[in-house]
């Protein structure tokens, strides 16, 4: 059996594949660490990890490992949340964002319900940025986001908004003046990227490598912000497919949205850590749902 410590220490490695910031946030030494994992490697009876001077990767078992251990420790952590929620009740903080103008008001009218269903809890309200949404909800600053799906790695639902999704291209660009495109016009125009940072599912459902029919799509420059992605557009660096919503919210004057008319909408709702599951999380999720129901 392998004790929690060690468990942690593994999974802690295993995510940032650096012994330096693993013994940081473990608040132990690098030392420490390095025991730790050849431990379990002789308990294992294989590497876990390759090491050389510049670069710490996963064996396959290594791999393997972390991934079958993810799932059992999230459940525990989880587990233990929920007990300690129910005998505390809904009360201290919860740390609610958005991401996007258009879905700000979905978001106050659920703290509205929520705050009036559990007076004893504060809400805080911010806005977040597409460079620090995953970061903000893994290290605990950010209870529940709504955004749009797919967010990997988290859990996404129920869906509250759906949006038709539309071209955003330049106002003096050839498409400019269709009625509608299909997805297929992706493969003759650059599509502007999103940054980095970016969760590889979202990317591929918004700035797909492919169109239906199999035809690569080329790629274009990358913005660091939604705002810099539309004025790379204006520009005439790319396309960018988008929500419907983006036309009222961003409206510009060197920017014209036309409609895709063979793509599927776009859902958005709360997004969350599956190990930061608590009363408080499940109650605001109700609320989101109950409060905005008549407008999905």
């Amino acid at each position: 059996m392998l004790e929690r410590y060690e468990v942690e220490t593994f999974l802690t490695l295993a995510e940032e594949l650096h012994f330096g910031r693993t013994a940081e946030r473990l608040r132990v030494s690098t030392g420490r660490v390095s025991h730790v994992v050849k431990k379990l490697e002789r308990q294992i009876g294989a590497p876990l990890f390759a090491r050389t001077s510049r670069v710490v990767r996963l064996t396959p078992i290594g791999r393997q490992l972390a991934d079958d251990l993810t799932p059992h420790v999230a459940g525990i952590d989880a587990a233990v949340r929920r007990a300690v929620d129910a005998g505390r009740g809904v009360t201290g903080t919860l740390r609610v964002a958005f991401l996007g103008e258009w879905t700000a008001p979905v978001l106050l009218r659920a703290v509205a319900l929520f705050s009036e269903r559990h007076p004893d809890c504060t809400v805080e309200v911010h806005e977040a940025q597409l460079s620090n949404t995953r970061a903000g909800l893994l290290d605990g600053s950010t209870d529940v986001l709504i955004a749009s799906y797919p967010f990997d790695g988290m859990v996404n639902g129920p869906a509250l908004l759906s949006e038709d999704r539309m071209l955003a291209v330049a106002a003096g660009h050839p498409l400019a003046r269709e009625r509608s495109v299909s997805l297929e016009v992706l493969a003759d125009h650059p599509v502007v990227q999103y940054p980095s940072v970016t969760s590889v599912e979202f990317k591929r459902d918004r700035t797909p490598e492919h169109t239906p029919s199999g035809r690569p799509v080329p790629k274009g420059p990358a913005g660091n912000t939604f705002s810099e992605m539309l004025s790379l557009v204006a520009m005439g660096r790319g396309v960018l497919p988008v929500g419907g919503h983006t036309r009222r919210y961003y409206p510009r004057p060197d920017v014209t949205y036309v409609p895709i008319h063979d793509a599927p909408p776009i859902e958005r709702g709360p997004v969350w850590l599956a190990s930061n599951t608590t009363t408080r999380v499940r109650e605001f999720v109700r609320a989101a749902t109950d409060a905005n129901s008549a407008d999905r």
